[in-house]
């Protein structure tokens, strides 16, 4: 679990918390009004009805007993109507910091370098997106209100009978040890204790993913015990963390519930002492008895809603936490122009593991326009450099610059516009085509978008859909086949118009002939572009201007396609490996085309 995304502090946590209700001090108070007056509506009858018990022991006419009676249903009727009142507004300021909430947290994850995601797992991300947004939602909605209205009428209980009788409220005083000291007992566990139970939970998600995932790769492995066995552990793990947690509510509420029989108890007691020595009057008894009967209600809800606003604070934590990840230098102050669109890389180095390099002490530049094919074999480092390339990762040291500019200290927005990267990883988002491919430039023409998928070889097949262009694609919608999701991806990269993009295996979905010709295509809408091609076909290093071979995490040669062939190196024995499988057509010798294993 070390892994994991970060988790935002306590104190990060009640100031981000406080901050975010005082965005709407109006709305906030509104809310607070309505639920003081509709307590203080509340706390009348107990007052009236004390009045009514002592006008029936003094033998008070019918109409005084009728007046009292009428002005205690008036109330009741009263405090019914504000509370209705006060609970739409506490709903409507909650449906908007939770709006708010929402909102930043989609910002904060799409914000998130893509390696963080990759180091963390998508089932902490998802997680976090899904039971911990859940769990927010009920404590922003429920528990928050809930807790303000409980405070509320605790206060004003409490003050209502220190009017009516100030030593009654000395019996309020029998239930303090108890419940501070049960529920200092359970706050200094219950925090860390949900956060645990959250992060395991995390685990048993990321475990599942990758089992569906690679279900086919664990069949063909059979594999599946192992898997179940991961599984089992991670449910195991998550079993004892949700213990934990029981054990904590099953101790504090037996606790706390046996606390709030006491003031009542106590206040019978000490209020029939007290009468029965004259000290006070028969009225103002039933009505001190009444408001500490009236406190178990708020003081119940106070306390339960205080579980589920631990749920809540640990699920903010992690939400928050998304933030406290180490900012790209460009996101904390005002990032340098890139003077040109140049890129080097110096001595690059770079480590998914600490200790176990990938790549060894790269070094490239790349001109304004170029078009450079990486290969060699599977695993040498080919993707690693491309996405390195891309701003996805940040060398462990040395340095990647555009324009004289490092790509870390870009903003992600301004990289996107600077270095782009597709890869045979493509998603089709709910929505229609023209959506799908518009996202990268919302405000595109529809001229625009139609060029950018003839670019790529998909206006013809886009406009033969039932709705055209305007048919929703996605989960749900019209199924598209593996390599027309990818062709909505490149489409993508051409509205983008990025100055350098970064193609590792962007046609590998297609059938050869079928992807060379959109590669031609391509080249040609993407003329005066950088691009940089992970080839995997060797057609793709055949029409670059020049050639590295990456050969374990170095470069071991880097020329054009002739210079290479001519140097009798390594690049040349993949070549006539190539011919050696197949001869080439006279008419275009690189139409046929084979991959590099």
């Amino acid at each position: 679990m070390s892994n994991l995304l970060p988790v935002a502090g306590t104190a990060q946590v009640r100031r981000y918390a406080r901050d975010l209700f005082r965005r709407y001090p109006r709305a906030l108070s509104v809310a607070v009004g309505l639920h003081v007056l509709g307590a203080l509506a509340g706390l009348v009858g107990p007052r009236l009805l004390g009045d009514l018990v002592e006008a029936i022991r003094h033998g008070e006419g019918v109409g005084v007993v009728d007046r009292l009676a009428a002005l205690i249903a008036g109330f009741v009727v009263l405090q019914a109507i504000l509370v209705r009142f006060a609970h739409l507004a506490s709903a409507r300021l909650g449906e908007r910091v939770l709006a708010r909430l929402r909102e930043e947290f989609v910002d904060r994850v799409l914000a998130l370098p893509l390696s963080t995601v990759e180091r963390a797992g998508s089932g902490d991300l998802l997680t976090r997106t899904t039971r911990d947004v859940d769990a927010l939602s009920r404590c922003v909605r429920l528990a928050v209100p809930e807790t303000m209205i409980a405070l509320i009428t605790v206060v004003l209980v409490v003050g209502a009978l220190v009017v009516v009788t100030p030593v009654m409220a000395l019996a309020l005083l029998v239930a303090v040890p108890i419940l501070v000291v049960g529920t200092r007992w359970y706050l200094r566990r219950a925090p860390a204790g949900y956060l645990r139970q959250n992060a395991v939970y995390s685990t048993v998600t990321d475990g599942l993913a990758e089992t569906v995932e690679g279900a086919r790769t664990v069949d063909a492995l059979r594999r599946q015990r192992q898997r179940i066995d991961r599984s089992d552990a991670d449910l195991r793990r998550s079993w004892v963390a949700e213990r934990y947690t029981l054990f904590l509510r099953t101790v504090w509420f037996p606790v706390v519930e046996g606390a709030y029989v006491l003031p009542v108890v106590a206040s019978l007691v000490l209020g029939g002492w007290l009468y029965l020595r004259g000290s006070i009057s028969l009225g103002q008894l039933t009505a001190a008895v009444i408001y500490a009967q009236m406190l178990i209600d708020p003081l119940d809800r106070l306390l339960s809603w205080l579980d589920e606003l631990q749920i809540g604070g640990a699920s903010l934590a992690r939400l928050l936490g998304i933030a406290t990840e180490e900012p790209r230098a460009g996101e904390t102050a005002r990032a340098p122009e890139p003077d040109g669109t140049r890129i080097e890389v110096r001595d690059v180095r770079f480590s998914y593991v600490a200790g176990r390099e990938v790549l060894h002490g790269i070094d490239l530049t790349l001109a304004p326009g170029e078009r450079l094919a990486i290969v060699g074999p599977s695993g040498a480092g080919k993707s690693t450099l491309g996405r390195l390339l891309a701003g996805v990762h940040e060398p462990t040291s040395g340095t990647i610059t555009v324009g004289g500019v490092p790509l870390g200290e870009l903003p992600l927005d301004k990289l996107r516009t600077e270095v782009a990267l597709v890869s045979q990883e493509h998603h089709v988002f709910i929505g229609t085509v023209h959506d799908n491919v518009a996202m990268v430039r919302p405000g595109a023409a529809e001229d625009e978008v139609r060029a950018a998928l003839a670019a790529v070889h998909a206006l013809q097949w886009a406009e033969a859909l039932p709705e055209g262009l305007e048919t929703v694609v996605g989960a749900g919608g019209h199924a598209l086949t593996a390599a027309q999701a990818q062709q909505l991806a490149l489409a993508r990269l051409v509205l983008a118009d990025p100055h350098t993009l970064v193609l590792d295996e962007a046609t590998s979905l297609l059938d050869p002939r079928a992807a060379r010709d959109l590669e031609r295509s391509l080249a040609a809408v993407l003329h005066g572009r950088t691009v940089v091609a992970i080839a995997h076909r060797l057609f793709s290093a055949h029409d670059a201007d020049r050639v590295a071979v990456v050969e374990d995490g170095r470069i071991t040669e880097l020329g054009s396609h002739d210079e290479l062939v001519a140097a009798n190196g390594p690049y040349a024995a993949l070549w006539r490996s190539w011919h050696g499988e197949r001869a080439p057509d006279p008419a275009d010798e690189s139409e046929a085309a084979t991959a590099i294993r």
